[in-house]
């Protein structure tokens, strides 16, 4: 694989370190504002909305340009943003500079896997999306955690700063490995074109299914600590090394779902939901003991991102005029899953379901993602079977069309 892509990969981990790494700050920042909790909670929605509305705007805006030029410029403003929250004097301040750090989120990610596509041969392109990825996976197994723990020792503002220099860092790996020749954007069709080739049923349903497959992580995932303490019997402080095994779960997911794109990509979207369906199903039976309760944790984290990289190709495929923004708007579609499951696997919680209820919503939201897929599939059927010149460019398993049809 070109070293391209390592650049990537590094700028993925500062990304993925500092969209998560204030989870475990929270305590440290809101004592040091003189704020409550839920208040800095607040931090986490600024960022995350900083990436839906950066995603597709900044990709939109950027299409004419180098997409050499563009993935620096982006890690830039990731830099300035994250130096601007380690200097914010208060919370205002603070929710500003996340917002900021959060524009460039989406974008990159979005940009990045066309970038990264584009460097290898066609039989490996999702191999190619799921190395990048890799960074972000990276960032929860040993990125998240070094940063909570130096935020904790040498105050929240350092961590903010490292993450910054990781940034740095990711500027010199992209200008120095990436080449200029092959990042060229493509021939421009403007913004309004760009924004058409979102009009697209296809992209539609490949978006959906990116907010259902991920919104059942997400409703489990936001509560995995009471699920842990409440269900399985842990104690608060084991919280932190089951959480590394749910990165290290993601990171083989991620890898996997990679190389077995590379040979169906329907075929491993649709395992990988159907998979994550099943082991948020079990998740009551595996809470009842520590040692499930681990393996769970780290299937989970397997089951979800099996379908990363599959999602990633199957909207740049379905936008092809416009693949930038169409791989950005699916970064978009990440977070708004992020959010969607946590309020969903919330209501379950309050509705007195028990602790390990939200898993279960998680599970529905896992079959309305292959529900979505299934919609999809049938759509690019039709589709090519009115137009029999055309090929269509995934693949499924004899077994899972014999099932669809």
């Amino acid at each position: 694989m070109p070293l391209a892509l390592l650049a990537l990969a590094v700028g993925a981990f500062g990304i993925g370190t500092t969209e998560f790494v204030m989870m475990g700050l929270l305590p440290d920042v809101a004592d040091d504002l003189g704020i409550s909790i839920p208040t800095a909670g607040h931090l986490v929605s600024a960022y995350a909305l900083g990436v839906v509305i950066g995603a597709p705007l900044l990709a939109a805006l950027t299409s004419k340009l180098s997409r050499r030029r563009v993935l620096i410029a982006l890690m830039a403003l990731f830099v300035v943003g994250n130096a601007l929250s380690a200097l914010a004097p208060g919370n205002d301040s603070l929710l500003a500079a996340r917002f900021l750090s959060g524009l460039p989120h989406g974008a990159f990610f979005g940009v990045g896997a066309v970038v990264a596509t584009g460097l290898v041969p066609p039989e490996r392109k999702a191999r190619s999306v799921s190395l990048m990825f890799l960074g972000l996976t990276v960032a929860n197994v040993a990125g998240v955690p070094a940063a909570t723990l130096m935020g904790q020792h040498l105050g929240w503002r350092a961590t903010f700063l490292a993450v910054a220099a990781i940034g740095v860092a990711a500027i010199a790996a992209l200008a120095l490995l990436i080449p200029a020749e092959r990042t060229d954007a493509a021939p421009a069709a403007g913004l309004r074109g760009e924004l058409a080739a979102l009009r697209s049923l296809p992209v539609w349903l490949a978006l959906l299914t990116t907010v259902a497959g991920f919104g059942a992580l997400f409703a489990a995932y936001s509560y995995i600590t009471p699920m842990l303490t409440g269900a399985a019997g842990y104690a608060e402080g084991s919280v932190t090394l089951l959480l590394a095994l749910f990165g290290v779960g993601a990171t083989a997911g991620n890898l996997l779902g990679g190389r077995l794109a590379d040979h169906s990509l329907r075929g491993t979207l649709f395992g990988g939901l159907v998979s994550l369906a099943a082991v948020l199903v079990l998740f009551p039976l595996l809470m009842r003991a520590e040692w499930s309760a681990a393996v769970a944790v780290t299937l989970l984290g397997t089951a979800a991102f099996v379908t990363g990289s599959p999602l990633q190709l199957m909207v740049m495929e379905k936008a092809a005029a416009a693949p930038s923004l169409a791989s950005s708007a699916n970064q978009a579609a990440f977070n708004l899953a992020n959010a969607g499951g946590a309020w969903i696997g919330g209501l379950s919680l309050a509705a007195g379901f028990g602790a390990t209820s939200p898993a279960l919503a998680g599970a529905a939201l896992a079959v309305l993602g292959v529900a979505v897929a299934a919609a999809a599939y049938a759509v690019d059927r039709r589709r090519a079977t009115a137009q029999p010149g055309r090929v269509v460019a995934t693949h499924v398993p004899e077994a899972v069309e014999e099932a669809l049809r």
